[in-house]
């Protein structure tokens, strides 16, 4: 049976798009790449830069000169992958608290998001890729086989996002992930360009009830079905 061969996942952060993009990913055989690591290692250098979000220009020269790789994980800590910002491992570094804080903005800059929109394309094009991000099915891959949208309450993704910190003895208390998701929440949504939302042909699955698990067997279940789908046609 034919099987999607791109596939793109969206929705707001904490959600679980990263954990189910990688297990499908796996399961599938195919490539995982999450796209908000990019505007998170821009974010990041920035702040070694002591760079405003609000200097625009100045960002947007950034993300053209970073080298940003995104490789299989170089070390055992529970880490998908291994985020390197010209050959630097910033992969828990671009999740620090004061990253979240201002990477929503500095995402939201047209020049950072043209920088980075070839190198996704790219990787698209070679298909058999699991793609993540929040516009991917929206404006990064418009045309992609199979669009995502992960979705649910923003208490319940506090409390992903809380316990995600803790296990890493990295806690933040909980009432200030509470008040950050839904500052980013309203900046995603907000936002003039890209703003975070289902594609108009997307799927949208309710994950604040639902397991890993569980998530992933209602993802499989929909790639058979529109496997079988496209078999009959």
């Amino acid at each position: 049976m034919p099987l999607p061969s791109v596939i793109a996942i969206d929705g707001p952060a904490a959600v679980g798009k990263s954990t189910i993009g990688e297990k499908l990913a796996e399961r599938l055989g195919y490539l995982y790449f999450d796209t908000g690591v990019m505007y998170r290692a821009v974010a990041w250098a920035a702040l070694q830069r002591d760079l405003s979000p609000e200097d625009t220009a100045a960002l947007s020269a950034l993300a053209e000169t970073l080298d940003i790789d995104v490789v299989p994980p170089t070390v055992s800590d529970g880490r998908q992958y291994t985020v390197l910002v010209d050959g630097h491992d910033v992969t828990w570094d671009i999740r620090r608290p004061e990253v979240d804080a201002i990477v929503s903005p500095i995402s939201a800059i047209p020049g950072v998001r043209q920088a980075l929109l070839g190198p996704q394309r790219r990787i698209a094009a070679h298909g058999r890729v699991v793609m993540v991000g929040r516009d991917i099915g929206t404006v990064v891959l418009p045309d992609a086989d199979l669009k995502l949208f992960l979705d649910a309450s923003v208490e319940e993704r506090a409390r992903r996002r809380f316990r995600e910190s803790a296990t890493r003895g990295d806690a933040v208390p909980y009432a200030e992930v509470l008040a950050a998701l839904r500052e980013r929440d309203r900046s995603d949504r907000d936002k003039p360009i890209s703003p975070l939302r289902p594609a108009e042909d997307a799927i949208v699955l309710d994950t604040t009830n639902l397991s890993i698990e569980e998530v992933l067997a209602e993802v499989e279940r929909i790639i058979r079905d529109g496997a079988l789908k496209a078999e009959d046609d």
